[in-house]
């Protein structure tokens, strides 16, 4: 069993002793091995709905019909806390994440242009240059540490063109990322978060004065309700976008490239048939879903047969609704030519993250760009990946090999 982060709470006299189930998602047994696993072994062993005393005591959802329900009924269960354990110091409320309609829409217009298909067709170009250099790089070397070497690499490059921010502060935005997607410790994330607005404060202050062609620029001087945007709008809007553009696609990447790295048959009939790109990009997100965010219960209510009392929390992981053998048969067997794929990674509702389509896009041009020049690949002998749970599951290490001469030009 892995070590617990934090101590158990007092079960609630409304909590029936069979729905307990002692659960830190912070340390999944088995997490280093397969996160998605880990999580599908409480979705297979535990109640649909579960009570876990760790984290501050919480409700956890495990199949896909009661995610989706709490997703899209945000008069039932608010996005005013989505973070576990609820932190009663955090009083900044990250837009438009925090709030729901009819509040959040106003915020989510201001974004949502950026990421169109439209935008995202005319910025292809730049992501696939990008990766096709990254590649190019690495291949004659016959090795890499993906995360580093790609993963944190392209998606990070082609926001921080979108942001307009100096491509050489990855270095000291990416460990607060970290911190805020994965760490237990609600004051390091705070801190995080603080970093990140004292990081901010120059480029807004800039991009007031001179604005540009970029998303900065556009939250700056954008209107909300007909007033302009005020200042502690601006710094939670451009702090969410931060964290969500360092760490999401990145960790979509490092599964979906260990996936492959593991699995030659795949990788070789995806080479062969290209035209199951579309599907296996779906399969692959599908399988290894990485959102494992909260919602908060307004009214006391039932769910599936569950009794919820206003102020609770329940957390909707969102990698369990692809899983959910009730949705998808034989959830755990990647099948390029599954028909039907159904999954939410990129969640439900007025809360489906405006960057699904950017994301999809690059996850995209990296699968075509890396099979095209290095089609043969493989964990290096003696390594063993390193994966994490927490609010974002992620692959924090992959290290590759393989033989240089089977790399293409």
């Amino acid at each position: 069993m892995q070590a617990i982060s934090r101590p158990p709470v007092e079960r609630p006299a409304h909590v029936p002793p069979e729905r307990v189930v002692d659960f830190d998602f912070f340390a999944p047994p088995g997490a280093g091995e397969d996160v998605q696993l880990a999580w599908k072994r409480l979705q297979d062993e535990g109640p649909d709905i579960l009570w876990t005393p760790r984290n501050g005591g919480h409700w956890i959802a495990t199949r896909a019909e009661d995610i989706r329900e709490i997703q899209t009924n945000f008069q039932r269960f608010s996005h005013r806390v989505f973070t576990l354990p609820y932190d009663p110091q955090q009083t900044h409320v990250p837009l438009p994440l925090g709030v729901d309609p009819p509040v959040h829409t106003p915020y989510r217009r201001i974004i949502m242009p950026a990421f169109l298909p439209k935008v995202v067709n005319s910025v292809e170009a730049m992501v696939r240059e990008l990766a096709a250099g990254l590649v190019a790089d690495l291949a004659p070397r016959g090795e890499c540490e993906f995360i580093e070497d790609f993963a944190r690499k392209l998606p990070i490059a082609v926001f921080m063109k979108m942001v307009d921010l100096p491509y050489e502060d990855r270095e000291t935005l990416l460990p607060w990322a970290e911190v805020v997607v994965r760490s237990p410790d609600q004051a390091k994330r705070r801190e995080a978060q603080a970093n990140m607005m004292g990081y901010l404060a120059k480029f807004v202050e800039a991009r007031r004065a001179s604005p540009g062609d970029d998303l900065i620029s556009t939250v700056v001087h954008a209107q909300v309700a007909d007033r302009p945007i005020t200042n502690e709008e601006t710094f939670s809007l451009l702090t969410l976008l931060l964290f969500g553009g360092l760490d999401t696609v990145a960790s979509l990447l490092g599964f979906i490239c260990r996936f492959m790295a593991t699995h030659p048959e795949h990788r070789r009939d995806l080479i062969a048939h290209p035209e199951l790109q579309k599907n296996a990009l779906e399969e692959l997100i599908r399988r290894h879903g990485i959102s494992n965010t909260a919602r908060y219960v307004t009214e006391d209510c039932e769910l599936s047969g569950v009794a919820l009392k206003a102020g609770e929390l329940i957390q909707v992981p969102n990698s369990l609704f692809g899983l959910d053998e009730r949705l998808n048969p034989d959830p755990l067997t990647v099948d390029f030519r599954r028909e039907d794929v159904r999954h939410a990674a990129f969640g439900n509702g007025p809360h489906t993250c405006p960057g699904a389509v950017l994301a999809r896009r690059e996850i995209a041009v990296f699968l075509e760009e890396w099979l095209a020049r290095i089609p043969e690949f493989e964990l290096k002998p003696g390594s063993h990946p390193e994966m994490a749970s927490g609010h974002v599951n992620g692959v924090t290490r992959l290290e590759l090999v393989w033989d240089p001469a089977t790399t293409r030009s």
